[in-house]
């Protein structure tokens, strides 16, 4: 009968263990140590050797030899554990024996000693299933088992286990296994097999486990059966709905052309082949984090699951675009990939998110929109920013070496509001015409000053509710030609002259900054902009 490769292929020691070091040193040093635990916990992703590493561990415990780190294999304990049916070594499925009854029959089976080996060891998949009450059934015999009992807890889910289980135990959280040790894997197997796979093949399938061994040869399986004993990429991609290099990279090649019309090509290929829409955004979000991390390391990095040749086209596919260009277009895909998860016309919703991608690489910085507007040629876009320029030479040193042309005379500046003194009589005047009396006696029992871009009142407390009227607000922009900040303060005393001056001499200021070329050019430039506040520096 055919056994699968992940099975066939399952390590018997620490030795054949790939990946999970931390965890394959402490337990080696705890065994040769004598230091055996009463309780483990084995948490990690699936496929990255829970199970695994619990069998080879109640091997080296129950081994004739042993305790020993390397267990012979070959004894009847150790060729029993390998095959599943060792009498004191109990595997349980946690999801089909979750409840308090279950646990009560374990915890009468922990009583009686071992039939013929040296520990009695309890493996239980996936123990984040167990109930809450059967956890507590378990609590003391956890606690405190005989000393011929090791438990041994595996789980995917180590935050569902409650906190009185894990302080019981000790915990080891299993990573996801590096990509160059299953492609080395997957490669001895293949030559253990007599299977023909290049580097390529090798990759797209230690992508598809994502980081799990089991997932990763159950794929090389299924690649065998399709392909026979000679792997092709293409087959195998295709098999597996894996998109390659080349179709992903049609959506960067319309991003740098700012080409929409491309992108609608690409969902209608999609459609038209019946390929997942979803899965397509997917690997799309992978590979623009791939993109970002070759335009951050470059090419040659364990960041990157891909095989040297694509990953040194990833670094030249990434050259096209900067930092923030890549970080942008990751984060519009993942959320296009969020609410395609719910989405009842993905198709509608790929293609909103393909034009957004678009438009989102249309988007420049402001210093360079700042650069463009100024008439000096902004920088490509990835590339780093120009040189600072040296300092210019005083004018006068600058005069004695060659003629300069003077800059034409500036514009007419605007009508200068009233001065402070008419401000109150004219604003009396303006609201009476307009048949606004309570607001006229309110400025009339009032004392009014300009200054800079703000017009104070004073006045007594009675009078100030007329004075913050929307009404006096359109006639004071309509007497000063350019609107004006009204603030209005409770008092009688009359302001003092030399604050009236200074006033006076600040609007002046004011004037004059805003009859300048430069500042009504950039007025120009961005319509609705206001000027709040005009510094005097010589002050």
């Amino acid at each position: 009968m055919y056994q699968v490769l992940a099975r066939k292929y399952r390590p018997q020691s620490f030795a054949e263990l790939i990946g999970q070091e931390h965890v394959r040193t402490t337990l080696e040093n705890a065994i040769g140590q004598s230091r055996i635990a009463h309780g483990y916990i084995f948490a990690g992703q699936r496929g990255t050797g829970k199970t695994t590493v619990a069998r080879i561990l109640a091997r080296c415990l129950n081994c004739q030899q042993g305790p020993t780190i390397t267990p012979c294999g070959v004894c009847s304990s150790c060729t029993e554990i390998a095959a599943g049916n060792s009498v004191d070594v109990i595997e349980i499925d946690a999801a089909s024996n979750r409840g308090i009854n279950e646990m009560r029959e374990l915890r009468e089976n922990v009583r009686y000693r071992p039939a013929r080996d040296r520990y009695k060891v309890f493996i239980v998949d996936e123990a984040h299933q167990i109930t809450s009450e059967a956890f507590n059934a378990l609590l003391k015999t956890l606690e405190e088992p005989p000393e011929w009992v090791v438990f041994i807890l595996c789980t995917t889910e180590a935050h569902k286990i409650p906190t009185t289980i894990t302080s019981r135990c000790q915990q080891f959280s299993f990573r996801s296994v590096d990509f160059p040790d299953v492609v080395g894997r997957m490669e001895w197997i293949c030559g253990q097999e007599g299977i023909e796979a290049d580097a390529e093949v090798l990759a797209v399938l230690a992508q598809s486990g994502e980081g799990s061994v089991r997932d990763s040869l159950s794929a090389l399986d299924q690649a065998i059966a399709c392909c026979g004993t000679k792997l092709n990429s293409a087959e195998v991609r295709e098999l597996l709905g894996v998109f390659s290099l080349d179709k992903l990279h049609r959506v960067t090649q319309a991003l740098a052309d700012s080409d929409s019309r491309r992108m609608l090509d690409v969902v209608q290929e999609l459609e038209r082949n019946g390929q997942n829409l979803q899965h397509f955004c997917r690997e799309l979000a992978r590979y623009f984090r791939n993109l970002m991390v070759a335009r951050l390391v470059g090419a040659g990095s364990r960041l990157i699951a891909a095989s040297p040749q694509e990953q040194e086209k990833l670094a030249g596919i990434a050259a096209q675009f900067s930092e923030e260009d890549l970080t942008r277009f990751l984060q519009i895909t993942l959320d296009l990939f969020r609410d395609m998860q719910q989405s009842l016309q993905p198709r509608l919703h790929l293609e909103l998110g393909l034009l957004r991608l678009v438009h989102a690489g249309r988007l420049i910085s402001i210093e360079e929109a700042l650069a463009q507007a100024g008439g000096a040629p902004a920088a490509p876009r990835g590339t780093a920013p120009p040189a600072a320029k040296p300092p210019a030479a005083p004018r006068a040193r600058a005069a004695e070496a060659a003629p300069v042309e003077l800059p034409p005379p500036p514009a007419a500046a605007p009508p200068p509001p009233p001065a402070n003194g008419d401000w109150r009589d004219r604003l009396h005047a303006e609201l009476v015409a307009r048949g606004l009396t309570f607001i006229a006696d309110a400025v009339a029992h009032a004392d009014v000053e300009a200054f800079g871009n703000e017009l104070r009142f004073r006045a007594p407390r009675e009078f100030t509710l007329h004075l913050k009227s929307g009404d006096l607000q359109k006639v004071v922009q309509a007497l000063a030609g350019r609107p004006l900040r009204i603030a209005v303060s409770t008092g009688d005393a009359a302001p003092a002259p030399a604050a009236a001056t200074a006033a006076q001499e600040t609007d002046e200021v004011s004037a004059r900054a805003l009859a300048h070329p430069e500042v009504q050019r950039f007025q120009e430039m961005f319509p609705g902009s206001q000027v709040r506040v005009v510094r005097n520096l010589r002050e």
